[in-house]
């Protein structure tokens, strides 16, 4: 993990990640054991997510991590992830940029055919899920990704 990243992580999530490559799981294997996509299980350890006691008990089985600490720091009412705090604008992961990208080339035609589609409103990113696949060519792989969210149309009143 980037040292810059690991820093500005809570310190349980820097443990999660410790106890992640001490394994040796992928956040698909730690999803399959909780029942939990991978992508929700990845957000939980940058500290996008917040796992209820019944993941955070099964974190601690999987992880071998003692179930208090894990409570203590992401159980409590006072502990609600920093959602997007992470990033500096515009991003230098270059990963993380060709998000950006995609979305300063292709934004306002997404949203125009949402909009076509579904009405003038927005889509949730708060019941919403995203999934990665990989997806065989014959001379390469390609990279798809869904992103699934709730239609939320504008009020007028």
């Amino acid at each position: 993990m980037n040292p810059v990243l690991k820093s500005k992580l809570p310190l349980m999530c820097q443990t999660l990640f410790e106890a992640k490559a001490a394994k040796k799981l992928t956040f698909a294997d730690i999803g399959k054991k909780i029942n939990k996509d991978e992508v929700w299980v990845a957000a939980v350890f940058y500290g996008q997510a917040k796992p209820d006691e019944s993941d955070l008990k099964e974190l601690s089985i999987v992880l071998d991590i003692r179930e208090n600490y894990l409570i203590n720091d992401f159980g409590t009412k006072t502990y609600f992830p920093d959602r997007g705090g992470l990033f500096q604008m515009p991003p230098t992961d270059p990963v993380i940029y060709r998000f950006y990208e995609i979305l300063q080339v292709y934004g306002y035609p997404l949203k125009a055919v949402i909009h076509e589609k579904f009405g003038d409103g927005i889509m949730s990113a708060i019941d919403f899920t995203a999934k990665v696949d990989k997806i065989k060519k014959e001379d390469h792989e390609k990279v798809k990704i869904t992103f699934e969210g709730k239609f939320l149309p504008y009020r007028k009143w």
